[in-house]
């Protein structure tokens, strides 16, 4: 069965703007848009498609984005409902202990945490497994804590938390449980500063900036310009930091500003020798610079110009995560045209293949289902539709 319209994002804006005492014309001038167009979202007959709009809609109600977007979902299956029910354990973890402090619990032998820590990296992580992680990662950090206090494993248990952490934190974020990935951002930084390397430190300090709140995008441009000019931190860290800085200028609306950075982010990538740089799991190279570009170009509301770009990538050699994020976004600018609507689902759908978890709990990718919804009931609508929107519990509003 759908979900009912309460986690519309449509109804959310109506019923907040209302408890505001703001007439659709007062908040759609705050928000910089016409009142038209806010009068649509409402109504559920045009989606949002646009960090820029979400986040504006956010500050002319006084609200964060997440209160608009209705995270976390109703679980869809049962992964989802796992990793649900397994993010307690992990802010407990990420709140209770900190770095230097040890839990009394024994930990594990050193090569059964290692072998964890490997398994979490290369392929928890990249298949955007949640449920697994959630499950994993409370006893991966208290066996990482312990292990770090033992002067023979040190440093690998450092940089094994760095990764811990890393995962807790995207695991929150796309989640939507609210301060924990600030939270798991803090706790990497302190993991740098124990192992006093400006190399730990700035990839910390790009977490931070990458992970930071849509509700503050000129915070986000100014801490991410200021990794990317650390000289004494990874390319890979510095061409991360230029396409997170490249995002938010987008969200911005400053275009000019977000080439740049892409710019700068592809001379990097192009630098590497690697198409795809395995430190860390970054994903980051020549490929992945290409979905970004993508992500962009959206942001930008480039329109076709976008599945121009799309079509010319070949995302088969970064993670299944990134690439289902690349196929979201792909399908999202196909969508826009009606001649291209069918191939838009058709890239959703891969995307869900890939990386189901991902899909079933990104915004985005639910507004534009939810879109296609409202025009299925006009035109029939097709079994794939119907059936994505069902495994996303997404109901048609408007």
């Amino acid at each position: 069965m759908y979900e009912d319209d309460s986690k519309s994002i449509g109804r959310r804006v109506r019923e907040i703007r209302s408890w505001r005492s703001l007439t659709v014309t007062e908040a759609a001038e705050l928000a910089g848009m016409t009142t038209a167009y806010l009068s649509m979202i409402e109504r559920g007959r045009r989606p949002v498609t646009k960090r820029s709009v979400l986040e504006n809609l956010a500050r002319a109600l006084r609200v964060s984005p997440a209160e608009l977007t209705g995270k976390p979902y109703t679980p869809s299956d049962a992964p989802s409902a796992e990793a649900r029910a397994g993010m307690p354990a992990v802010e407990d973890m990420l709140t209770g202990w900190q770095v230097g402090e040890v839990p009394s619990a024994l930990g594990r032998p050193w090569g059964e945490v290692r072998a964890d820590v490997k398994r979490l990296n290369l392929v928890l992580r990249p298949k955007a497994e949640y449920a697994e992680q959630a499950s994993l990662l409370p006893v991966l950090i208290r066996d990482l804590l312990a292990a770090s206090a033992v002067a023979e494993h040190r440093k690998d248990a450092l940089i094994g938390l760095m990764s811990a952490y890393k995962a807790a934190a995207y695991l929150a974020h796309d989640l939507g449980v609210a301060g924990l990935p600030v939270l798991a951002a803090e706790r990497m930084r302190r993991v740098a500063e124990e192992l006093e390397d400006p190399v730990w430190v700035s990839y910390s300090a790009y977490q931070r900036a990458q992970l930071l709140s849509g509700a503050n995008r000129a915070r986000q441009y100014e801490l991410a310009v200021q990794v990317a000019d650390m000289t004494d931190s990874r390319a890979e860290v510095r061409g991360l930091a230029h396409l997170t800085a490249a995002l938010a200028s987008a969200a911005l609306g400053n275009g000019e500003s977000a080439q740049d950075h892409l710019t700068e982010a592809t001379q990097l990538a192009n630098a590497l020798d690697e198409d795809v740089s395995p430190w860390m799991q970054t994903n980051f190279g020549r490929t992945n610079v290409d979905i970004w570009k993508v992500s962009i170009g959206l942001e930008l509301g480039q329109g076709g110009r976008v599945a121009e770009i799309a079509e010319g990538v070949n995302p088969a050699g970064v993670s299944a995560s990134r690439q289902a994020a690349f196929w979201i976004d792909y399908g999202r600018s196909l969508l826009g045209e009606r001649r291209t609507q069918g191939s838009g689902l058709e890239a959703l759908l891969v995307a869900e293949r890939l990386a189901p978890q991902k899909v079933r709990n990104n915004f985005f990718a639910r507004e534009a289902v939810s879109n296609l919804l409202v025009k299925a009931r006009r035109d029939a609508g097709s079994r794939e539709l119907r059936g994505l929107a069902y495994r996303m519990r997404v109901a048609p509003i408007g």
